[in-house]
C-alpha cells in the first residue's frame, strides 16, 4: 500500500485539520488546504503560526498518503526587468546623442528622432557572452514635457481674464512660440490641441499633437499685455537705433 509508512490515524487527523470528514477526490482536498492555510497565514490578523505549522504539516502527510494528490507548485518566480534607457521628451523629439553604463563598460549612443515609449534601442556585445543587449525606451517627464503615446503634453499659465473671455494666448512651446484662440467662459483647467506639435512620425506611428493645459494665475500676463510689452519693447529699441 502506497504511504505505508503514514499511519491511518494521523492520515485522518489531518485530514480533519484540513476540515475534511474523510478521504476526498485530490482536487477538493487541495482546495481545503489552500482554505486552511489562508486562514492560519500568521501575517493576517486572525492567523496563527502554530496553526499554520499544523495545516502545512496535515497537507504533506496527505501526500505521503495518497501520491496522486497533486503537490502545489513552487510559486512562480517573476522574471528580471528588462534594462531600460530612461531620455527627456526633447530627445524623443528632435533627437540627439547620450551615453549609458552597462557591465562596467559606456556606450555613446545617437538616438533617431521620434522614439516611443517602449521602442528598443540595441547594444552590440553588450549583453552575456557579448551578446547584443536591448534597452527599453522609457520617456521621464523634463522641463514640463510629458509624453504619452504619440503626444506631447505642456502646462502653462494664463490670466484668469483670458479665460473668461476668451481670446488669444501666445504659448511658449518646444518648437517656439505658438498662438491659440481661448473660448470664453471655459472651466479651468482648459486644454487646447496644437496640431503635429506632438512626436514625430516613425515606423508605423503616426505624427501626434501638442496638448497644453492652461491653469489660472494671477501673475501670469493676460494677451493685451503682452501685446503692449511686446510694444514697449520694439518702440524702445527703434529710438535707441535711430
Amino acid at each position: 500500500m502506497s504511504g505505508a509508512g503514514t499511519s491511518l490515524s494521523t492520515y485522518h487527523k489531518a485530514l480533519a485539520t484540513l476540515g475534511l470528514p474523510g478521504p476526498v477526490d485530490p482536487a477538493t482536498t487541495r482546495q481545503a488546504f489552500l482554505r486552511a492555510v489562508k486562514a492560519a497565514r500568521p501575517d493576517h490578523a486572525d492567523g496563527d503560526a502554530e496553526r499554520f505549522r499544523e495545516v502545512i504539516a496535515a497537507w504533506h502527510t496527505i501526500q505521503a498518503r495518497t501520491p496522486d494528490c497533486p503537490a502545489l507548485a513552487p510559486p512562480a518566480r517573476r522574471a528580471a526587468p528588462l534594462p531600460t534607457l530612461s531620455i527627456t521628451p526633447h530627445l524623443a523629439l528632435y533627437g540627439g546623442r547620450v551615453e549609458t553604463a552597462h557591465r562596467g563598460r559606456t556606450f555613446r549612443l545617437t538616438l533617431p528622432a521620434g522614439l516611443r515609449a517602449g521602442d528598443h534601442i540595441r547594444l552590440k556585445g553588450a549583453g552575456r557572452d557579448d551578446a547584443d543587449l536591448f534597452l527599453a525606451i522609457r520617456i521621464r517627464p523634463a522641463d514640463g514635457l510629458s509624453v504619452l503615446g504619440n503626444d506631447v503634453f505642456l502646462q502653462t499659465e494664463v490670466s484668469p481674464r483670458v479665460l473668461a473671455d476668451g481670446g488669444r494666448v501666445e504659448v511658449q512651446t518646444h518648437a517656439g512660440p505658438r498662438n491659440a484662440w481661448v473660448v470664453a467662459g471655459l472651466e479651468p483647467p482648459v486644454r487646447l490641441r496644437l496640431r503635429d506639435l506632438g512626436l514625430p512620425a516613425r515606423g508605423r506611428h503616426p505624427r501626434g499633437h501638442l496638448f497644453v493645459t492652461l491653469t489660472p494665475a494671477e501673475d501670469a500676463p493676460s494677451a493685451a499685455e503682452h501685446l503692449l510689452d511686446r510694444f514697449a519693447r520694439v518702440w524702445t529699441t527703434a529710438p535707441l537705433a535711430a
